[in-house]
């Protein structure tokens, strides 16, 4: 939620621990998107369950009745999970989130039958007049409506028959977007390249049900790298700023226990904009970093018309490579059918990228050999994306210690995936093959 100049991330938290257990809201705040403060733990387990996802708003007025000052209440709903099953609660602040109180009442909203009921979502649609919830409920998600934040009343459901159904939706979300609506059903396992992503739909929304303009068993995901998941968007931006901002949890429920970190477990993507495009007949929903993280960049290198035939080499990406650093590529194709770059350190350890074209495939990345992999046989893949057959391309990747964000064209098509390299990868290797291709420019910036 964003208020009084901070954007809030609330996230799932163990406070004893690097594994999932005693799950718990922690609280960091930014000004800018790029710079966090931590806050205390915002959220504990109690007496109901322990405390799942879910979302924050601000209540402008004061529907709840919480507010006591002349600050506007943010409202937190959550989900209380225990052995008997799972329910919707609601906890409030009156300090711009310093401190939250969990209502006398709780829980607000059960399921009758449902053992995976969570994750609330929760906006005021102002056409209504009305608080409205989107909750995951096994395999579809429900809409409930409420005036007072508090009692809730159902309204309808989607999902059956539309979208993956590999596994169990979590995290929904429900939001306006260049006239159309979109609903996101994050799912676990069932996602394109195994484990948990996000898949997504675009319709209309008559405050009381949704409406696909996708067929049903069609399916369109946000992010096809291994490692994007649970993405949510923040709510209460102010309308003159005019994105529609959303961040994701960067792993994958397959090995997130046991990924070879110290002193942290995960991490998020970088913050991005989601925006509607069109093609052919449909919208498509895009994200890229929101422009903020260019404020990150420092140095700059510019190299100019690399002509790619079989293979070029360039030893040294940076002078005293860290790990953080962002990579932007203008591609000319003449002929290639192949378009690859390999990042590579110095003990051989290698990330593969390439543009297949026969295929009408965008390969990112194979990180068979990226580092680190043994430590869950389900790590060493390689994800793919569809990508169109054009004459130039733009790569844009943002490389930290532990992860790849790779996005084309204006986020038409991303990856997010985790590495773990020994060292820096500090090197690259561009390869044609079937033909050449030309790196108009490539641009390297080290990041703060």
């Amino acid at each position: 939620v964003y208020y009084a100049g901070e954007y809030h991330l609330f996230y799932q938290y163990n406070p004893f621990g690097t594994r999932w257990q005693n799950m718990s809201w922690g609280h960091a705040v930014s000004t800018d998107l790029v710079h966090w403060e931590h806050l205390p733990i915002a959220l504990k387990p109690d007496s109901l369950g322990t405390i799942f996802s879910g979302s924050a708003v601000v209540d402008e007025n004061n529907t709840a009745g919480f507010q006591t000052g002349n600050e506007k209440t943010l409202l937190a709903f959550f989900t209380h999970s225990e052995r008997q099953g799972q329910f919707q609660s609601l906890a409030y602040s009156n300090d711009k989130g310093r401190t939250w109180t969990k209502y006398a009442n709780n829980p607000v909203l059960k399921h009758s039958t449902a053992k995976d009921f969570r994750d609330p979502k929760v906006f005021w649609h102002e056409a209504s007049g009305k608080w409205l919830m989107v909750v995951a409920v096994g395999q579809v998600i429900e809409i409930y409506s409420s005036l007072n934040a508090k009692e809730w009343t159902y309204e309808s459901s989607f999902g059956e028959g539309y979208g993956s159904h590999g596994g169990v939706w979590e995290c929904p979300d429900l939001f306006p977007l260049n006239q159309k609506w979109v609903l996101v059903g994050n799912i676990n396992p069932g996602g394109p390249s195994g484990g948990s992503a996000t898949q997504y739909f675009v319709g209309d929304f008559d405050g009381k049900a949704f409406h696909c303009d996708y067929k049903p068993g069609e399916t369109h995901w946000l992010d096809t790298g291994k490692d994007h998941y649970a993405m949510v968007s923040w709510s209460d931006v102010p309308k003159e700023d005019g994105r529609r901002l959303a961040i994701a949890w960067m792993s994958n429920w397959e090995y997130a226990n046991d990924v070879p970190t110290q002193n942290f477990r995960s991490a998020m993507t970088v913050p991005r904009e989601l925006k509607l495009i069109k093609k052919g007949n449909e919208y498509i929903l895009s994200n890229y970093p929101v422009k903020e993280i260019e404020n990150l960049r420092k140095e700059k290198n510019e190299i100019e018309n690399i002509s790619v035939e079989n293979e070029y080499n360039l030893d040294k990406l940076l002078e005293n490579n860290q790990g953080t650093y962002e990579l932007v590529l203008d591609i000319e194709n003449q002929s290639a059918e192949i378009i690859g770059f390999k990042l590579f350190n110095n003990l051989g350890e290698l990330v593969d990228i390439f543009i297949s074209l026969p295929e009408k495939k965008f390969y990112i990345m194979d990180r068979k050999s990226s580092g680190k992999i043994d430590f869950s046989d389900r790590f060493a893949t390689a994800t793919s994306a569809p990508i169109e057959t054009k004459k130039t391309y733009r790569l844009r990747l943002l490389i930290d210690k532990a992860s790849i964000e790779c996005f084309e064209g204006d986020g038409e098509s991303s990856m997010t995936n985790l590495v773990f390299p020994s060292e820096p990868y500090n090197r690259i290797g561009f390869y044609a093959k079937g033909g050449e291709f030309t790196v108009k420019k490539f641009t390297i910036y080290e990041l703060k």
